[in-house]
This record gives structure tokens, sequence and C-alpha cells, in this order.
């Protein structure tokens, strides 16, 4: 876009130097302001850490494949020892079918002592909930790019804001020195009673409104600045000055994306599948592991004339087998609630889907409208400058009345704030619309 012929103030749109600054005084820039944030802000530090917990979480899963090696031991002393029923014919074998007799086995003190290992061959849940921890991963990085990427978005639109407010200072700066002037002027016509004091009272007037209406946009752009710091994880003390130079360019197609909430939907759809595949395997494939045990069975008594204390080995080894042949209806009620949510999500996809198609046409759009009323309200401000300059010359020729002065002043002061609305409104447009084509990439 070429910008000729423009008066000085409008120039001060593109490029304003700041007046008196500390030589060690830093001009931050959007790029800057991102990398700051990232290094600081508290809600990225949460999501590495939120990365950091996934992987470990997916290690964890993963443990459950590795050998587990248990110490065992216990002691139990008897008060009364165990009975046992044997058929009476054991005692006597004339004895009648049919009859027991009670009788103890056993030593008071027992001591057992033994290491058993577990090894795990297969087991469909561990299996299923590894592959579902690689993708929560996933998700979680997603999530993780999600937040950077609304902070990006947040940042560069505090920035515009900031460099908005900032442009609408050095316009009022400039009104301001345009009404003092015109203040003395009047001044000297009323020495010379060539005017009305009533007219020196409206220009006074005047001056005391553009002076107020610094004072809140200095106000606001101080405000804006420290949401920004905030955003950036810096302290509100933190002394920042922004680059004032408005950047924008010609109309740039942005080629379509798929989004971060569109792969966020896709990866959740993954999630709900592999959780839903963990849940059928658990009803049809059975749980083998490997198990073996070593120790030793310590048996004792204490009384006389033959007390003792001796110990027994005692190890094994072998396969178990777990089969699942009914544990009630918990795991189909789950299977159920995940594919009521598979289907949801896939609502959710194509709602989402809809809902991005409309904001692209719609941000274009905007887009457009500011492009062009940019282009219209350039020559509507060289005009509005002239007309001001025209009919301070008229009024020193006494050709023009206080009147005709402020209406051409009030028509400068909203051409100029309807050009400031427009750029900005361009570079949100074009902002909002790399968002929702997924090319917020652009900015880091």
């Amino acid at each position: 876009m070429r910008l000729v012929n423009i008066h000085i103030q409008l120039i001060f749109l593109f490029i304003f130097e700041i007046g008196v600054q500390s030589a060690h005084a830093q001009i931050w820039t959007i790029q800057q302001c991102i990398d700051t944030a990232k290094v600081h802000n508290k809600s990225l530090q949460m999501g590495y850490n939120n990365i950091a917990i996934g992987k470990q979480k997916s290690k964890e899963v993963k443990a459950n494949f590795i050998p587990k090696l248990t110490a065992n031991t216990d002691y139990k002393y008897f008060t009364n020892l165990p009975y046992q029923l044997l058929p009476l014919s054991t005692f006597s074998p004339s004895a009648p079918e049919g009859q027991f007799k009670e009788a103890q086995f056993g030593v008071p003190h027992n001591i057992n002592a033994n290491l058993q290992l577990s090894v795990p061959f297969y087991n469909p849940q561990i299996y299923g909930t590894i592959q579902t921890s690689k993708i929560a991963l996933e998700l979680t990085e997603l999530q993780f790019k999600k937040t950077e990427e609304e902070l990006y978005f947040e940042i560069t639109n505090l920035y515009y804001n900031a460099q908005y407010a900032h442009q609408q200072m050095v316009f009022i700066d400039g009104n301001i020195t345009n009404a003092q002037k015109l203040l003395l002027n009047m001044q000297l016509l009323l020495e010379q009673k060539l005017t009305k004091g009533t007219d020196v009272i409206k220009v006074k007037l005047q001056v005391a409104q553009l002076m107020n209406q610094k004072e809140n946009i200095s106000s606001k752009y101080q405000q804006v600045l420290n949401v920004l710091k905030f955003s950036m994880g810096l302290s509100l003390d933190h002394q920042i000055l922004i680059d004032t130079v408005i950047q924008f360019q010609n109309t740039v197609e942005h080629t379509v994306a798929s989004t971060l909430d569109m792969r966020i939907i896709k990866t959740q759809n993954r999630l709900l599948s592999s959780e839903i595949n963990t849940l059928s395997n658990t009803r049809t494939m059975p749980t083998i592991n490997f198990i073996s045990l070593f120790g030793t069975s310590g048996f004792g008594y204490d009384k006389q004339p033959n007390d003792f204390l001796k110990f027994y080995p005692i190890g094994y080894a072998g396969i178990q087998i777990s089969y699942p042949i009914f544990s009630g209806t918990t795991t189909q009620r789950k299977l159920n609630q995940k594919k009521l949510e598979l289907q949801n999500n896939k609502l959710q996809f194509d709602a989402n889907n809809d809902q991005n198609n409309m904001q692209i046409e719609n941000t274009k759009m905007q887009r457009s409208i500011a492009q062009k009323s940019m282009e219209t309200i350039i020559n509507q401000v060289e005009l509005a400058t002239t007309i001001y300059n025209q009919t301070i010359l008229l009024q020193k020729q006494g050709e023009a009345s206080l009147t005709d002065i402020i209406l051409a002043d009030n028509a400068l002061r909203e051409s100029q704030q309807t050009y400031l609305s427009a750029i900005i409104d361009y570079l949100k447009a074009d902002l909002e619309l790399k968002k929702i084509t997924g090319n917020i990439s652009s900015l880091k």
C-alpha cells in the first residue's frame, strides 16, 4: 500500500520517535514479547510440567512389564492349633464308615520367609494402557501447543492495542499543539478587541478536553502494557517500550491448514478408540504370568522334653493363566459409555469444521472491509488536513469564524481516529484469520 502526500501527523502513525529515553531503554518487538513469554509465562511453565507428567505416566505403565520380586516373611504363634476331622477307621480299621475323629496338627510356632517372583507374559489391560498412554501424551503436547497458540494470539492482540493507544496519543499531541496555537491567536485577537471573550473560552475548553482525553488514553495505554507484561510473565515494575511502527502488508491469502482444535479432536478420537479396544480385550483375552517362589518354613515346639525349631525349604515355579468368564456387566457399561463419547467426538469434529469454515469466510470479509476503509480514509485524512490548514489561514485573514475552525478540527480528528481504527481492525482480522486457518505459527 502506498501512502503519498499525507500530513505529518499521519506519518507519525507509522514512525514515531520517542522523545527522551534512557540509553539503556529496550524496545520490545512482538517476537521478543513472545520469546519472553515462552520462558516466563506461568501457564506455559505448567504446560511443560504437564508434558513431563505425561511422560512419567507412560513410563509408569511400561514398568508393569518389569519383573516384580517380593520378599515375604511372617511369624505365627497358634494358641489353638487348627483341627482336622479324620475318618475313625484311620485309628481303628474295624470302625464303621462315616464316623470321624477330630485331631490337631502342627506345632505352635510357625515361621515363613520367601522370595516371590512374578513376570507378566501377556496382559491385555497393560498392553492397551501403554498404547493409550502414548496417545494421551500426544494429546497433552497438542494441548500445550494450543496454550502456546492462545498466548501468542493474546500477546499480539495486546501489542496491537498498545500501538493503537500510543498512536492515539500522538494524534492528540498534535491536536493539542494546534489548539494551543489557536488559543494564543484568539488571545491576541481578544487583546486587539477583534474577537469575543466567549471565543477564547471555547478554545480553552477544547484544549482542556484534549488534555483530559490524552490523560484517559495514557491510562489505557499503561493498563494494556500491564496486561502485556503479565502475559509475558514479567513483574509490573518491569519497564518496557513497544515498537511504535505499525507494520502491515497487503492482503495475503493464508493456506487453510489443520488447526490445533481439529488435531486435538482427532487425537481424542484415537484415545477413545484405544480405550474401547482395551476394554474389549480385557473381556476376551487371558492374562498370563510366570510365577516362582523360593523360601523356607520353620516349625517350633517349646515344651519339654521335645523342644525344637526346625526349618524346611520350599520352592516352586509355574505359569498362571487367568481368563475372565463373567465379571458382571461393569465392563459392558463402560464400553457403552465410551462408544457414546466416540459418537459425540465425531459430531464435535463436524461441528467444529463447519464453524471454522464459517469463521474463515466472515473474517476474510472483515479484513477486506478494513483494507478498503484504509484506502478510502487516506484521502479523507489528506482532505481534512488541507481544510483545517486553509481554515486557519482564513481565520487569520478574518474570513473564517471560530466555529469553522472547530468543525474543521473535529473533522480532522475524526478522520485520524477512523484511519487508525481501520489499520488495527485490519491487523486483528488478519491475526484472527491466521489463527482459524492454522497459520498462527507464522507469528513465532
